[in-house]
C-alpha cells in the first residue's frame, strides 16, 4: 500500500513539472505585456528581467502553500486517502484546463483555477463520505468546505474586474491630460516626480507582496516593515525622486523606461511569488501528507485524518528555486506563452489593423450607449474645454516606412500606468488580506488604459469590447469546468482507483501532445511563406500584379473541380473547393485592408496609380466574392444530399467551364506579360461577350425545364445561381483587366512626372 502512494506522489510531481509548463504559459501575460507592448527594452532583456524577477520572487511562495492545505477545505475532516484523491484530481483537471486555455491564446486565472478545483475534488469526497455515512446529510457538507473562502473567491472575481478596470481607466486619463502624447517636454520637469511615485509605489508593492511570504526573511524583520511602512514610502519617493533626475541630468536617462523595467520585474516576483502555490502547493501537499502517514506507522490510509495540514509547514527554499527554474526555462521556450501575449496586447493595440475578435451583441450595445452618454455629456462641457482635452489626446503621425509589426502597441506612458496601478492594487489587495487574482487586474487594468487612451476608437471599440467580454467570460468559464471536472475525476478515482488515477493521465498526456500539436501547427501556418498565398512582401505595384496573376491562375481549376464535384456528387472534392475559395477569400480580404497602408506608402507623387489601385483591390475583391457565392451553395447541396443535376445541366456548365479556362488564361497571359494592347483587350472582351451569350442561352434552356417540370425548385435554385454568379465573376475579371492596365499606365506616367 505504501509503494502506492509513493507511486501517486510521484505522479503528482510529474504533473507539477508539466503544470508549471502550462501555468507560466498562461500567466506570462501578467507581466511581459506592458513592457513588450511598449518595447521598452529588446525581447532578451525584458526577459531577462522578468526571470531575475521569477526567480526572486520564487523564494517568497512559502507562506502562500497553505492555501493549498487548508484554504478551502479543512483537512482535519478527511483521511490520507481521502486527501490524496483530491490532490490528484485538482492537478490532473489543472493541466488539461490551463493547457486549454493556452492552446486558445487566452489568458485565465491559475488562482481562480486551482480554488475551483480543489473545491469540486474536496466537495465530491465529502459527499461520498455523507452519502457512505448514517447520521450525515448534505447539510453537513459545510463541516468540510471552507465555503466563506470559495465565497470570498468569488466576489473577489466581481472586484477585481471592476475596481481594476476603473481605476486603469482613471489614472491612464488623468496622466494624458497632464503628459499628452507628446511627453517628452513636460517630462524634463516632471518626470522625476512621476517616477519616484511609481517606484515607490512598485518598491511598496514588493515589500507588501514578497516579504511577507519569504522563506529567510525573519518576523522581526517583517513586524518592522509593517510599523515602518509610511517612514519608508517617504524616504523612497524622496530618494527615487533625486537619484531620477541626477541621472536625468547627468546621463539623460529615461525615466520611463526604468519604470517598465522595474514594474517588470515586480509583477514577475509577484507571480512567483502568489501563484507559485497553484503549481506546486498541491504536490508538496501531498509529499507532506506521505510524510506523516509513513511517520505515524499507521497501517490504514483510511484511518488516518490530516489535521497536520492545519498547521504551518515551511518549503524549503531549494525546492522553491527548482520550481522557479522551470518557470524561467518555459518563459524562454513557451511559444503559447506569445499566443496568449498577442491576445491582450491585439485587445489594447493603440494601432488600427486586423482585429483578432469579432463584433457580438453586447459589444455593439455598449458602443451604442457610450456613445450616447458621451454625446449628452457634452452638451455640458464648454466647447473650449472639450477643444483643449482633444488637443491632449492627439496622437502623433506614424513615422513613414515603418512596418506595424515593428510599431509598439503603446507608448510607455501608458505601460507605466498599467505597472504601477496593477502594483498598488495588489499590494493594497494583499495587506487587506482580499482574495485578488494577478491575472484579473493587471489584465482589467490594461483594458482600462486602453479605453481612456481612446485605443477603442469608433472602428475597433465593438471588436475589443467583444474581445474584452469572450475573456473574462472564459474567466467565469473557468471556475465552472474547474469545479465540474475536479469532481467528475475525484469520483472516478474514487470508485477506480489507480486505474482511473492512471486512465486520467494517459488522458491528459493525450490532450496536452494534442493541443501542443494543433498550437504548433498553427504557428507554423503563420510563420511560414505560404507558397500557394496571394500575399507576398513587396510595394504595392508588386503586390497587386502578384495577386492579380495568382488569383486568374487559380480560378480555372477550382471551377472545373466544382463542376466535377457535383457531377459526381463528390463532397469531398467540393469541401476542398470550399477550403480553397475561403482561404482566397480571406487573403483577398487582407489585402483589401492593406490599402491605406499601401496607399501611405506609395511615392507622393503618384497621384495617377493610386485611384486604379484602389479600383484593382475592389475587383480582386468581388471576384473572390463571386467564387465563394458560387462554391458554398454547390457544396451545401451536396452536403445535404439533394437530387443531382440532369446531364444536359452538366454538360452545359462544363461549356461554360471550357470557355471561361480559355478566358482567364488569356487575362493571366496579357497581365503576366504586361502587354496591354488594343488588340489584346479586345480578344479578351470578346470571349468575354461569348461567354455572356452561353450564359444567357443556359438560363433559357433552364427556364424551359422548370415549365416542363423536369427540375425541382433547389435544382432551379442552385442552377441559376451558378449562372448568375459566373456572369458577375466573368464581368468582374474583364473590369479586372482594364484597371490592370489603367494602373501600369499610370505608374508610367507617375515615372514621366
Amino acid at each position: 500500500m505504501d509503494n502506492f502512494y509513493l507511486i501517486i506522489v510521484v505522479v503528482l510531481f510529474a504533473l507539477a513539472i508539466s503544470d508549471l509548463i502550462v501555468g507560466v504559459s498562461n500567466d506570462a501575460v501578467n507581466f511581459l505585456n506592458s513592457a513588450f507592448g511598449s518595447k521598452a527594452a529588446p525581447r532578451w532583456a525584458i526577459l531577462i528581467i522578468a526571470s531575475l524577477g521569477i526567480l526572486v520572487g520564487a523564494t517568497f511562495s512559502s507562506g502562500m502553500m497553505e492555501v493549498a492545505r487548508k484554504g478551502i477545505f479543512h483537512p482535519d475532516q478527511f483521511y490520507f486517502a481521502e486527501i490524496m484523491i483530491i490532490f490528484v484530481a485538482v492537478m490532473l483537471t489543472d493541466i488539461i484546463l490551463l493547457d486549454f486555455y493556452n492552446t486558445v491564446g487566452l489568458p485565465t486565472s491559475t488562482t481562480v483555477s486551482i480554488v475551483f478545483e480543489l473545491l469540486g475534488a474536496a466537495v465530491a469526497v465529502a459527499v461520498v463520505k455523507i452519502m457512505n455515512s448514517s447520521d450525515q446529510t448534505l447539510l453537513d457538507l459545510g463541516n468540510y468546505i471552507n465555503s466563506a473562502k470559495a465565497l470570498a473567491i468569488i466576489t473577489g472575481i466581481l472586484l477585481s474586474v471592476v475596481i481594476a478596470f476603473s481605476a486603469g481607466a482613471l489614472v491612464q486619463y488623468i496622466t494624458r491630460i497632464i503628459f499628452t502624447y507628446k511627453y517628452e517636454k513636460r517630462f524634463k520637469y516632471f518626470g522625476a516626480i512621476f517616477g519616484g511615485f511609481a517606484i515607490t509605489a512598485i518598491t511598496y508593492f514588493i515589500l507588501i507582496k514578497g516579504a511577507k511570504g519569504s522563506s529567510f526573511i525573519s518576523k522581526d524583520m517583517l513586524i518592522w516593515i509593517k510599523s515602518n511602512t509610511l517612514t519608508i514610502l517617504v524616504s523612497c519617493f524622496v530618494g527615487w525622486t533625486v537619484i531620477l533626475q541626477l541621472l536625468v541630468w547627468l546621463v539623460r536617462l529615461n525615466i520611463l523606461k526604468v519604470i517598465v523595467l522595474v514594474g517588470t520585474f515586480a509583477l514577475a516576483m509577484a507571480f512567483a511569488g502568489n501563484d507559485l502555490v497553484n503549481f506546486i502547493g498541491v504536490p508538496l501537499a501531498g509529499f507532506k501528507s506521505f510524510q506523516a502517514f509513513i511517520a505515524s506507522g499507521a497501517s490504514d490510509p483510511y484511518g488516518l485524518t490530516m489535521e497536520m495540514l492545519s498547521g504551518k509547514v515551511q518549503t524549503e527554499t531549494y525546492l522553491l528555486l527548482i520550481a522557479g527554474i522551470v518557470m524561467t526555462v518555459t518563459l524562454w521556450f513557451s511559444k503559447k506563452a506569445r499566443s496568449v501575449t498577442e491576445t491582450e496586447l491585439s485587445l489594447s493595440n493603440q494601432n488600427e489593423g486586423d482585429e483578432r475578435f469579432g463584433s457580438s451583441y453586447f459589444g455593439r450595445l455598449i458602443v451604442r450607449r457610450s456613445l450616447s452618454a458621451n454625446n449628452r455629456l457634452r452638451r455640458f462641457l464648454p466647447v473650449s474645454v472639450q477643444k483643449s482635452l482633444e488637443q491632449r489626446f492627439v496622437q502623433p503621425a506614424a513615422v513613414a516606412g515603418i512596418d506595424k509589426k515593428d510599431m509598439p502597441a503603446f507608448d510607455m506612458i501608458r505601460a507605466s500606468v498599467n505597472l504601477t496601478v496593477a502594483s498598488i492594487l495588489i499590494a493594497i489587495g494583499t495587506s487587506l488580506k482580499l482574495p485578488l487574482s494577478t491575472t484579473y487586474v493587471t489584465f482589467m487594468v490594461a483594458m482600462g488604459t486602453s479605453l481612456s487612451d481612446r485605443a477603442w476608437g469608433r472602428d475597433s471599440a465593438v471588436y475589443r469590447i467583444t474581445g474584452v467580454i469572450t475573456v473574462i467570460g472564459g474567466w467565469f468559464f473557468t471556475a465552472f469546468s474547474a469545479f465540474t471536472a475536479a469532481f467528475i475525476f475525484a469520483n472516478l478515482i474514487n470508485w477506480f482507483g489507480g486505474v482511473a488515477i492512471f486512465g486520467l493521465l494517459g488522458l491528459a498526456i493525450f490532450f496536452v501532445v494534442r493541443s501542443h500539436m494543433i498550437h504548433r501547427r498553427k504557428i507554423e501556418a503563420k510563420e511560414s511563406t505560404d507558397e500557394d498565398s496571394l500575399i507576398i512582401k513587396g510595394d504595392a505595384a508588386e503586390q497587386c500584379t502578384y495577386a492579380v496573376s495568382a488569383l486568374t491562375a487559380k480560378i480555372p481549376g477550382i471551377y472545373q473541380k466544382m463542376i466535377t464535384g457535383l457531377a459526381y456528387e463528390d463532397r469531398s472534392q467540393l469541401k476542398e473547393c470550399s477550403k480553397k475559395v475561403n482561404k482566397l477569400d480571406t487573403e483577398v480580404k487582407t489585402i483589401k485592408n492593406q490599402v491605406p497602408d499601401m496607399v501611405k506608402i506609395l511615392r507622393e507623387d503618384g497621384v495617377y496609380s493610386g485611384p486604379f489601385y484602389v479600383q484593382l483591390i475592389d475587383y480582386l475583391r468581388e471576384m473572390a466574392h463571386a467564387m465563394s457565392f458560387i462554391i458554398e451553395p454547390v457544396y451545401d447541396y451536396i452536403d445535404n444530399n439533394h437530387k443531382a443535376l440532369a446531364p444536359e445541366q452538366i454538360e452545359e456548365l462544363n461549356i461554360i467551364q471550357g470557355k471561361l479556362s480559355e478566358f482567364f488564361t488569356r487575362i493571366n497571359s496579357i497581365i503576366n506579360d504586361r502587354n496591354y494592347q488594343p488588340e489584346n483587350i479586345d480578344s479578351v472582351l470578346e470571349m468575354q461577350e461569348a461567354i455572356l451569350k452561353s450564359i444567357k442561352k443556359f438560363r433559357k434552356e433552364q427556364i424551359r425545364r422548370i415549365k416542363a417540370e423536369k427540375v425541382g425548385t433547389r435544382n432551379s435554385v442552385l442552377f441559376l445561381g451558378i449562372l448568375n454568379e459566373t456572369k458577375n465573376l466573368v464581368l468582374y475579371a474583364g473590369n479586372l483587366l482594364k484597371s490592370s492596365r489603367d494602373f501600369a499606365t499610370s505608374n508610367e506616367e507617375d515615372d514621366l512626372d
